[in-house]
């Protein structure tokens, strides 16, 4: 069982992050995607950003934990939410674009490399990724929840050569630049 399959975690998790949303990553995905295009959001928590999304596309929300998921589905039964292991992927739909906000960052470097590849396989032709993370080199451990913060390079590592860069962003959650955000596309 994960950290998340739990009420209480998922709560505690809840309150940690009141007052923090990616209003910045969903107006930067913006300047890559065409209204109302197709996204998968890759952990969406709570659903801040789910509804941010579906404010100009058409956003399916996932999550490995049910939890999460049906805690949403009480506040919108008709929202779009599929359970899934952001390494794995295992769904036969396909997105003009995937989103995550410092979802990746539980995920070591062969997960990470194994995610990437597995994004390729249900991203349109030319689509587009937009994931943030904490930035820097550290590697943490928390109640058995793996943190892992990334550089440009070690991103390079993972992303392989499945996307091209289009952007990659420097950007200020709580400390000047303590974050970092990519947006990819798809090669044909």
């Amino acid at each position: 069982m994960g950290y998340y399959d739990h009420v209480e975690n998922v709560e505690e998790y809840v309150a940690m992050a009141e007052g923090y949303d990616g209003r910045e990553l969903v107006a930067a995905l913006r300047e890559y995607l065409r209204a109302g295009a197709s996204v998968l959001e890759l952990g969406m928590g709570p659903g801040k950003d789910l509804k941010l999304l579906n404010e100009h596309f058409c956003a399916t929300g996932s999550d490995s934990s049910a939890v999460f998921l049906d805690r949403f589905r009480q506040e919108d039964p008709a929202a779009g939410l599929l359970l899934l292991d952001a390494v794995t992927l295992e769904t036969d739909r396909q997105f003009d674009a995937l989103y995550s906000n410092k979802v990746l960052r539980h995920l070591t470097e062969p997960q990470l490399a194994e995610s990437f590849r597995r994004q390729a396989l249900i991203l349109r032709s030319r689509g587009i990724l937009l994931h943030s993370f904490w930035y820097g080199d550290q590697v943490e451990e928390h109640s058995g929840l793996l943190f892992v913060h990334h550089t440009e390079d070690s991103l390079g590592q993972a992303i392989g050569d499945r996307y091209d860069l289009l952007e990659s962003k420097r950007y200020t959650e709580i400390d000047p630049d303590d974050s970092l955000y990519v947006v990819l596309r798809k090669r044909t």
